[in-house]
């Protein structure tokens, strides 16, 4: 800190979050007059890798942006593909493809929850620290992890990066015996979801207000997974065509970071477990939405929101419970169908798609020539779009904190408070195993 009272703390690394990234701040005269989340990881030029492929090719080489979600980008790029040529899957495929989301969705939040983020408010280090203290809890997330896994091995062929998902359907799809393994760990899973909500409800958390524009899918009648129409929360939902998507989220390259940042219609916004929760609450299963009344998040059938950010851990244990349900009743009223894909044959066009991901909103936009070349292509993940709103939850957290306990607060703390404010959001930068090295300068 110089004489004039300016400070700059830098977090350069990132732990417990899915990928590298570090933070920048500014304080002086004990305002934040500056915050940067920045992401280093070098680009790797998916959409360009796209360009002059074949139509069929984007589930498979789509999947390896993520190691944690790959099913939401084989599902963003088979609505794009079969939304270019004019087709439309539906019936027990339709169904299949859900249920496999429904596994994604498992296997990530329960990550999430107990081995990224449930330390922060233990006073843990890591998940390692959290399982000396808390054996039984641990165990009880690697046994949600492992039944989500399952969906993705049985309907996938493998837990990371399945191969068995294709534009129009899947490449084989399993007798109703098959699934009937998945239906028993599931109902365990059930148990262990619902003490899960019961557990992160009855966390600590900090005092936040995030009064972000919220966006995401809405689905009448269900709780948005896979489908639906892109929606704002201005405060009443307001719809827009997904064939829209581009004109109203508009990404752009900013100087600090090597991923894109967009905003909604010019203004800052979230997407993710708070944004469906708002837009969707009131269809969840009625399970979930027992639970989520008992965790405190209100009613969502009343249209209950939660607006708190640190409480994005309760909401994604809600969305756990929801996750397995619906897993259960697709399984449950399961019918083979005659043949495992429609056909897509190429046309030229452009089509988009968009479901979404554990993290938020992922959309897709593919050009094709009659033959079926791809001529451009485009992705937008949640957290390109969640940047900013992700930095304005780190400016307003560190402020908090220099108000209450003035200009000189430890630097230790404001790290830790900095660290935590980016886990309620679990951004996907992929997976980071390094712990935090903070430099203060004083000029």
């Amino acid at each position: 800190m110089n004489s004039r009272g300016t400070r700059v703390l830098r977090l350069d690394a990132l732990a417990r979050v899915e990928g590298e990234a570090a933070v920048h701040l500014r304080v002086q005269d004990g305002s934040v007059t500056g915050t940067r989340l920045r992401i280093y990881e070098p680009p790797r030029f998916f959409e360009a890798l796209l360009t002059g492929r074949g139509h069929t090719e984007p589930p498979d080489i789509t999947s390896r942006i993520c190691g944690i979600c790959p099913i939401a980008y084989q599902m963003s790029a088979c609505q794009a593909i079969e939304n270019a040529c004019g087709v439309t899957v539906d019936g027990p495929l339709a169904d299949l493809r859900r249920l496999l989301y429904c596994g994604e969705w498992i296997e990530s939040h329960a990550l999430h929850i107990y081995f990224l983020h449930a330390p922060d408010f233990l006073g843990c280090a890591d998940v390692v620290e959290l399982a000396r203290d808390q054996r039984t809890s641990v165990e009880r997330g690697l046994r949600i992890k492992q039944a989500g896994n399952a969906i993705l091995e049985q309907l996938g062929g493998r837990p990371v990066h399945p191969v068995n998902v294709r534009v129009g359907g899947f490449h084989r799809t399993p007798a109703p015996d098959e699934l009937r393994p998945l239906a028993d760990r599931l109902r365990q899973a059930r148990h262990d979801a619902l003490e899960t909500v019961r557990w992160v409800g009855a966390f600590d958390f900090p005092d936040a207000v995030c009064d972000h524009d919220l966006l995401a899918l809405r689905d009448p009648g269900r709780y948005a997974i896979d489908s639906g129409t892109p929606t704002v929360m201005d405060p009443a939902p307001r719809d827009f065509p997904l064939s829209d998507f581009e004109e109203h989220v508009r990404e752009e390259q900013v100087p600090h970071s090597t991923a894109l940042t967009a905003t909604l219609d010019r203004r800052r916004f979230l997407t993710g477990p708070l944004a469906r929760y708002a837009i969707s609450g009131r269809w969840l299963h009625p399970v979930a939405a027992e639970a989520a009344r008992d965790a405190g998040l209100g009613d969502p059938a009343a249209g209950g929101v939660c607006d708190n950010p640190f409480r994005s851990i309760v909401v994604r244990a809600v969305e756990v419970v929801q996750a397995v349900e619906e897993a259960l009743l697709i399984i449950d009223g399961y019918e083979r169908p005659a043949w495992p894909a429609v056909e897509v044959p190429p046309r030229e066009g452009t089509g988009v798609g968009a479901t979404e991901a554990p993290r938020g909103l992922l959309y897709h936009r593919y050009a094709l020539t009659g033959d079926g070349t791809l001529t451009g292509a485009r992705i937008v993940p949640p957290t390109a779009q969640n940047q900013t709103a992700i930095e304005e939850d780190v400016r307003r957290a560190v402020q908090s904190r220099l108000d209450r306990d003035g200009p000189d607060a430890d630097d230790d703390e404001l790290t830790h408070l900095c660290e935590r404010a980016i886990r309620n959001h679990d951004p996907c930068i992929s997976c980071a195993a390094h712990f935090l090295d903070v430099t203060v300068e004083r000029p």
